[in-house]
């Protein structure tokens, strides 16, 4: 019970005409502990289970390439759902505020209403807003990550003692993990169909739409188009993870920071989307690594490898898709200033204010490092990467973060136009895990590092003059910026 969460002190309607599950944050039909508690009231209470599934646009950093994976995702369930003994509603916003009331309408006619728990974006307000307004209960629901946010009562300012908690407590967790098809199950009959007031007022959307209509109409922004070749959805997402288990993991451990490899696992936009839960990357890794939880090592060392009893190259990965990514979701939960310059470590904000008068010889607007305009091929070419494909190479995305500090004003404005290339941009962008990225550039989770420099202090520092004694970044630089985006004369570059 540590993952269900009571919103409001309703009472349960057992005369309600459904059980209604509300996806928000978690789009899968499959490993999802909400669903699994909503399909379990509907077989308690003999109720039609309703799914409904929302797109607003209204939210900051709307765009085609955010919505077309999201509908994606919606298609396959429209598709999955289609025939079954669940009616799926998936709703599209045609207008900013034009979904507003629908799930209090829904909330009238149900037995109660099962969401989704997760600190993401504007997700924690949906919930606090519509808990009032329902007449049932509303339960939300975590399954966020393999350490329940509940589990820990503080947050963590250093990974290496968020590893050691995790290490200390996950075992127990372990062993409970969400079932595979929590739908497997018989449940009651199906919904006839939405009552007409609201199917009138709040139209579900089509499903031929859903797969390939056009996104022209929406009032969202049309500058940011899909990835190419990157679908959204539970299914793709599947795909990716065996892909990453067949071909990229035996080099994730050494190939994961080179420039003239991909052996990352792609999956961070299905993490963000809850398109793919991390139980089921977990349990597939297991399975490959014939792993077992008595491989786990008894000690709480906060040791980075070894105490999983896999290999190196899953212990890596373990290290960065739970350690990482959950530290960024214990902070979120925790903490309501975690999107915000006040958040960063008292060290941080007092070394750079420390030299926010130091000299930035080369100062670029928002808009020029947008366009990757800068003098630094190899930032522009992280940028250009971003704006093609939604992500930056993983050693490049921190170099990338790094630099930024250099050109606006103060570390403030900085840390504001990362948010903002980051968000509009990357298709991982306003997850607690990539704001973890963001901040780490400005010391979260880090450490002070001697000798202090101009402009950083003593926030650890990162040049593209090392990355290109580190890696060779010509083929690079050559895919994602041509010398024709440069902008700025070469002899600045002495300056930094």
């Amino acid at each position: 019970m540590i993952r269900i969460r009571s919103c409001n002190e309703r009472e349960v309607r057992p005369d309600g005409a459904y059980v209604l599950y509300w996806m928000t944050a978690f789009r899968r039909l499959g490993w999802n502990s909400a669903l699994e508690r909503a399909a379990d009231w509907s077989r308690r209470l003999g109720k039609p289970l309703l799914i409904l599934e929302p797109l607003r646009c209204g939210y900051h950093w709307a765009s085609d390439r955010h919505h077309r994976f999201v509908l994606d995702g919606m298609a396959v369930h429209a598709a999955r759902l289609a025939g079954s003994n669940v009616l799926y509603y998936p709703y599209v916003e045609p207008a900013a505020g034009a979904g507003k009331g629908l799930i209090e309408a829904l909330g009238k006619d149900a037995c109660l209403v099962v969401g989704d728990d997760a600190p993401v974006f504007f997700l924690p307000r949906l919930l606090a807003a519509a808990a009032p307004r329902l007449s049932v209960p509303l339960e939300a629901v975590d399954a966020n990550g393999l350490l329940p946010l509940r589990a820990a009562d503080r947050d963590f300012t250093a990974a290496y003692h968020f590893r050691r908690f995790l290490q200390k407590v996950l075992p127990e967790h372990l062993a409970y993990f969400p079932e595979e098809d929590p739908l497997a199950a018989p449940l009651p009959l199906r919904l006839p169909g939405l009552f007409k007031e609201i199917a009138r007022r709040w139209p579900a959307a089509d499903p031929d739409w859903l797969r390939s209509g056009s996104l022209a109409a929406l009032p969202i922004d049309h500058e940011v188009p899909p990835v190419p070749g990157a679908r959204g959805g539970d299914d793709a997402a599947g795909h990716v993870l065996t892909r990453f288990l067949d071909e990229r993991l035996p080099f994730y451990g050494e190939g994961r920071n080179d420039l003239g490899e991909d052996v990352t696992s792609g999956l961070s936009p299905y993490l963000h989307f809850g398109q793919i839960s991390i139980h089921q990357v977990f349990a597939a890794l297991a399975e490959r690594e014939t792993w077992s939880p008595d491989r786990l090592a008894r000690t709480t060392t906060g040791a980075r490898e070894g105490w999983w009893g896999m290999g190196p190259a899953a212990e890596k990965f373990l290290d960065e898709a739970v350690t990482w990514r959950e530290v960024g979701y214990n902070m979120a939960s925790h903490r309501a200033d975690s999107e915000r310059y006040e958040s960063l470590p008292d060290w941080a904000r007092a070394t750079l204010a420390k030299h926010e008068a130091d000299p930035r010889p080369n100062l670029y607007s928002r808009a020029e490092l947008e366009a990757g305009a800068t003098h630094d091929e190899v930032w522009n070419a992280a940028q250009g990467q971003l704006r093609e494909e939604g992500r930056i190479h993983n050693y490049l995305r921190m170099l990338w973060g790094k630099k930024v500090l250099h050109w606006p004003d103060s570390p403030r404005e900085a840390l504001s136009m990362l948010i903002e290339l980051n968000n509009r941009w990357a298709l991982d962008g306003r997850d607690p895990n990539s704001y973890s990225g963001i901040f780490w550039c400005f010391g979260r989770y880090d450490r002070p590092w001697a000798p202090e420099r101009p402009v950083f202090g003593s926030v650890r520092y990162m040049s593209t003059e090392s990355t290109r004694r580190k890696f060779r970044v010509n083929a690079y630089v050559e895919r994602y910026a041509p010398a024709s985006r440069t902008s700025v004369a070469p002899a600045q570059m002495v300056l930094l």
